[in-house]
């Protein structure tokens, strides 16, 4: 048995993925699976959990100072793992990513400015965008053959002049596509044509399957240096996500000041316990955790792609990174509301609605695979059930 193939219950811990499901979703967790919300139901490496031991048994919980062996840690993954040379200095540690994605609209942009997604993307993008009086401009995602691509052209028709920042969700969520260096570069280039900051997503950089490879933007475009902050973390790829930490990694000095200031008008500090945990998790234990987590994944996605196949009607985006299943149900000729009503009252599987993720989404549920094989087996049969009258 793997490690991975241990069944860890979740409900009654505060888990926002199993304790919120029934009020999100009408699901009961009582008989029903979680596959919405980005975490995974596995434990983190036994390194991380020594970390956390550590702190509780010394007893004293302070205020952290002397980050020296965290920017180490950092340094050496992105090295190690990805090729990427980075500075201390270049680093700062927000309280999770979604907190450095508002900070970067706070930051390089202004009210009534407008901030570019490439739909459907994470949701919580043009959430921290509209909240912040800004304006999200949605460009589309092609579909071809199945899969999505960029589409600069028709994108370069829809900017206004108003335009100050695009975000670019790398790996991609909810797709999971793994941008090329051609789509790269003309990511950078579109971004030079608009004069727009260029926010790089790449907390799922980590999560590639097996003959993928994931391109750092700033290690493959050093030169886009100018316009372009990063946005890492361990939290997606070690599950632990409930410690809220991530990392902004800006080269340029001017984008660099900026973000700084912002960061020290709003007062934000890390969190003790994140960094502990991150420093632990970016180890050559957590890289050989990654390795076998990374595989375990593959197979649920195999798993998972063969009983959706099986579903006339219903197709899953081929996955090249991340754990998060893109289904489109259009070919079922179903309306949402019954397409949802088999998924979550007949099936008992609380999902993520397409449509949260913006244009292009309306047809398509996302599942979080990232969970023990049985229950990725059992999901796929209670849908085989669900949707049996198409067979």
């Amino acid at each position: 048995m793997s490690e991975f193939d241990r069944i860890i219950d979740r409900v009654g811990t505060h888990s926002a993925k199993w304790d919120m499901m029934e009020a999100a979703y009408g699901v009961s967790p009582g008989d029903g699976i979680a596959m919405w919300v980005a975490d995974m139901d596995f434990a983190p490496p036994a390194c991380v959990q020594r970390a956390v031991e550590a702190m509780t048994a010394h007893g004293v919980y302070g205020y952290y100072g002397d980050e020296r062996d965290y920017h180490t840690a950092i340094r050496w993954w992105m090295k190690a793992r990805h090729g990427w040379e980075v500075e201390p200095s270049w680093i700062f540690t927000t309280q999770g990513l979604v907190n450095g994605t508002a900070i970067c609209v706070d930051a390089f942009t202004a009210p009534g400015d407008a901030v570019v997604l490439t739909t459907p993307v994470y949701h919580a993008f043009s959430r921290v965008i509209r909240a912040a009086g800004r304006e999200v401009r949605e460009c589309p995602l092609k579909l071809v053959d199945g899969r999505y691509e960029m589409d600069f052209a028709a994108w370069d028709k829809l900017m206004t002049g108003n335009e100050r920042m695009f975000i670019l969700c790398s790996p991609h969520n909810p797709g999971g596509r793994v941008w090329t260096l051609d789509e790269l570069k003309g990511v950078v280039d579109f971004c030079e044509r608009h004069d727009l900051v260029l926010v790089s997503d790449e907390i799922h950089h980590d999560l590639v399957m097996p003959g993928q490879r994931h391109r750092v933007l700033a290690a493959a475009f050093p030169e886009a240096a100018g316009r372009l902050v990063t946005m890492t973390a361990t939290t997606k790829s070690f599950n632990i996500a409930g410690c809220h930490s991530g990392n902004v990694i800006v080269a340029d000095e001017g984008l660099r000041a900026k973000f700084a200031g912002r960061m020290m008008a709003l007062g934000i500090s890390p969190n003790s316990f994140g960094i502990e945990m991150a420093q632990a998790a970016y180890s050559p234990e957590g890289a050989d955790w990654i390795d076998r987590l990374v595989a375990y994944l593959d197979g649920n996605r195999q798993v998972f792609d063969k009983g959706i196949a099986a579903i006339p009607g219903l197709r899953s985006m081929p996955l090249e990174a991340t754990y998060l299943a893109w289904v489109d149900l259009s070919g079922t000729g179903m309306s949402e509301a019954e397409a949802l009503r088999r998924v979550e009252r007949e099936a008992k599987i609380a999902v993520n609605h397409g449509k949260t993720f913006g244009k292009g989404g309306e047809s398509y549920l996302r599942f979080n695979i990232a969970t023990p094989r049985a229950r990725v087996e059992e999901a796929v049969a209670r849908l085989g059930r669900a949707f049996g009258d198409l067979q």
